[in-house]
């Protein structure tokens, strides 16, 4: 309970709040943490007194002579649910330091308390993880499932719709807090929600509403902005049977990969073109790109041209117009994208190659 590490913060967030020495020590009268370095590892018989009677100590000049590893000052038992873990100890003449005791020992159970609550969700959480990982890896339900799908309180009769949330920065990572927050601003208990790697959650959502689904993401986009100041990119899978969340997981991986490049909540049963060009390969799309527009590399305003192009549907005049050029200097720009490619705009087959080839050209600039 009363870790080395845990006594390490307790001396070091106490000693803002005095100048004293201060020194944490276990149940065997063994120093753990203190001001002074030293004496870390040293015995204090004071402390280890204090753990038999659990009862504060005024530890005197006398008895720096008696006890073993004593110095004047004040020893206070820590307690965590009735019993003593350890012990507190503040350096000085008693009369000074003894108004700081009871004070410094509430803060160092408040924060021993803090801890074990913290540790309790931690393992919480990695244990709904695992059994969500393996849920989706499992195509056979054993016994031991079914037994902690009722552990966790989990219907495995509901259908459900799997939800990935990655954070749009990758400096950043999901903290047991967000988690938590996660959870009380998504307010549905017949949901699961985990933490699924540094970055992203995963949701089994239950509620087949679209609608309903896109506002409560949107509020907690909102809540995340606000409280955080991050935000995420969201994919989403169709509803299926819980036996077969591993498909919807695939989908909602899928939509969260165009979510990435539109900014927007993407279903993947609203993909359609977009379902085909994530099953192509990356050393395809690359390849597609120094067959058809590399000559264009080098030459950021034909490559702008084009965009700008794809972007208004085709629409000679309306490109001319967004690009503040004149139409002969459009069809100008387009004839030297004609002769650099090879890929003439007015064919069907070449503008669909050259839309595609830009395409995947800004999908991989932006990896």
């Amino acid at each position: 309970m009363l870790s080395s590490h845990l006594a390490k913060k307790i001396v070091s967030d106490v000693r803002r709040l005095i100048h004293e020495d201060i020194i944490i020590v276990d149940t065997n009268g063994i120093i753990m943490a203190s001001t002074d370095t030293t004496r870390i590892g040293q015995f204090h018989e004071g402390a280890f007194l204090v753990c038999q009677e659990k009862k504060k100590r005024i530890i005197t000049k006398q008895d720096e002579g008696v006890l073993k590893g004593v110095k004047a000052g004040v020893n206070l038992p820590i307690f965590f649910h009735g019993d003593v873990i350890g012990v507190i100890g503040i350096t000085g003449d008693p009369t000074n330091v003894s108004p700081y005791g009871e004070l410094l020992k509430k803060m160092t159970e408040l924060l021993i308390q803090e801890n074990y609550y913290t540790e309790q969700l931690q393992l919480e959480a990695r244990a709904l993880e695992t059994f969500v990982f393996e849920w989706l890896q499992t195509r056979e339900w054993s016994p031991s499932f079914f037994e902690r799908a009722q552990l966790f309180h989990i219907d495995l009769t509901a259908k459900r719709r799997v939800v990935i949330a990655s954070l749009n920065d990758k400096e950043r990572t999901i903290s047991i807090e967000m988690w938590k927050f996660t959870q009380t601003v998504w307010d549905d208990k017949r949901d699961i929600i985990v933490r699924w790697g540094n970055d992203r959650l995963l949701f089994l959502q239950t509620d087949d509403d679209k609608e309903r689904t896109i506002a409560k993401i949107k509020t907690l986009q909102r809540s995340f902005l606000e409280k955080y100041d991050v935000s995420f990119h969201v994919g989403c899978g169709k509803m299926t049977d819980a036996k077969y969340v591993y498909e919807s997981y695939k989908q909602a991986e899928r939509a969260l990969h165009v979510a990435k490049q539109t900014e927007e909540i993407v279903f993947d049963e609203d993909l359609r073109l977009d379902m085909c060009l994530e099953d192509i390969s990356l050393s395809t799309k690359r390849e597609l790109i120094q067959r058809t527009i590399e000559p264009l590399m080098n030459d950021e305003e034909l490559l702008h041209t084009l965009r700008t192009f794809f972007a208004h549907n085709l629409s000679l005049k309306q490109t001319a117009e967004a690009l503040h050029i004149h139409i002969n200097t459009l069809h100008y720009r387009l004839k030297k994208i004609q002769e650099y490619t090879n890929l003439n705009v007015r064919n069907l087959e070449h503008v669909i190659t050259l839309y595609l080839a830009i395409r995947f050209l800004d999908e991989t600039t932006k990896k």
